[in-house]
């Protein structure tokens, strides 16, 4: 099980849920989206289907291999 975030290729904004209602909204900051981590990779991407723009390119990214052999 990985640890995975939505961002957006077009503004790099970050889907995180609000910390209003807990509903996903996008953030500019890494720092506000830290409660938007997934731990479902199909989850995270269903999240970005279901919120971004249609035309809106957006990425999975698993934070776990961030810093490894298998980073970006």
């Amino acid at each position: 099980m990985g640890r995975f975030l939505v961002q957006s290729l077009d503004t790099g904004r970050f889907l995180a849920p609000s910390l209003v209602d807990g509903s996903p909204e996008w953030v500019t900051s890494l720092r506000e989206a830290g409660g938007g981590v997934v731990r479902d990779e199909q989850e995270a991407i269903e999240l970005a289907y279901e919120w971004a723009e249609v035309s809106e390119q957006v990425q999975v990214v698993n934070l776990d291999r961030l810093g490894t052999a298998d980073d970006y």
